[in-house]
């Protein structure tokens, strides 16, 4: 476990970089088969896509700086684009690219809904790859633990400048794992589900739920008002805000049937 995958120099590949890489192209592939499936087209998708990693990127890394390097940012306002170096949020990412998918697809009078359907198996796909990328290199990582599968990291990773020589929790692998199984879930359901919107609430609650689980093991989490952490709160938030859209999507489309089925008599 090294977070360098290439070194030419002062040339640096991160495996955290290659990952996250990896991921985009995997996603775009998926998400532009899941677009076709749907009937969005395949050109708007491509132009989205472009908007989306930025704004998820700006927000994974705003996100990152605001809960832990605040005041070096204040003291070094460029340190804010060192993305290769790790220091990006998961659910600022999540943010960033929700806030760009409402600006566009009211742009381009898309339905929403459907819209975010579409992007939800590649996205969770997406995450379980860049938990690769975390692993390898030593961030987003666990506790000390005894279990026979703690894992020492190598010294030059942040989990071992942390707690160096000591088996910590995989919390990266725990997290992919989890991941893999909420894509698999949601994979399956896709085409099941009737309404629009229903998918990627599902992937709001499972997710959420896995991540409230994880983060009972990680050692570097974000945090708030002492120990409060970021993630299990939004990821509350986020489960109850979920549940309560699935009862009004659910009570929307049994209004919409009595009221068709009434005028037809």
């Amino acid at each position: 476990m090294h977070p360098i995958l290439i070194q030419i120099g002062s040339l640096e590949i991160r495996w955290y970089g290659a990952m996250i890489a990896l991921a985009c192209l995997v996603g775009y592939w998926l998400a532009g088969r899941e677009a076709e499936r749907k009937g969005i087209g395949k050109e708007k998708f491509q132009e989205f896509f472009l908007y989306a990693v930025i704004g998820a990127v700006i927000g994974a890394r705003l996100y990152y700086v605001a809960f832990t390097e605040l005041a070096m940012f204040w003291e070094n306002p460029l340190s804010v684009f060192a993305i290769w170096k790790g220091g990006l949020a998961i659910h600022g990412a999540l943010l960033g690219g929700l806030l760009v998918s409402i600006f566009y697809t009211w742009k381009q009078n898309i339905n929403l809904a459907a819209f975010l359907d579409t992007l939800t198996p590649p996205l969770i796909l997406g995450q379980a790859i860049g938990r690769i990328g975390c692993f390898l290199n030593g961030d987003a990582h666990g506790y000390p633990t005894r279990m026979p599968w703690g894992l020492v990291y190598s010294p030059e990773s942040l989990a071992g400048q942390m707690f160096p020589g000591q088996p910590l929790h995989p919390t990266q692998l725990y997290e992919m794992i989890l991941n893999l199984i909420i894509f698999g879930i949601l994979w399956k359901i896709r085409t099941k589900l009737k309404l629009d919107g229903q998918l990627f609430l599902a992937y709001v609650i499972l997710y959420s739920a896995a991540r409230i689980l994880v983060e009972h093991f990680r050692a570097d989490k974000l945090t708030y008002l002492g120990n409060i952490s970021t993630a299990q709160s939004i990821g509350i938030i986020g489960i109850l805000l979920s549940v309560v859209l699935m009862i009004g999507l659910k009570r929307k489309r049994s209004i919409r049937i009595k009221s068709e089925h009434h005028n037809k008599r």
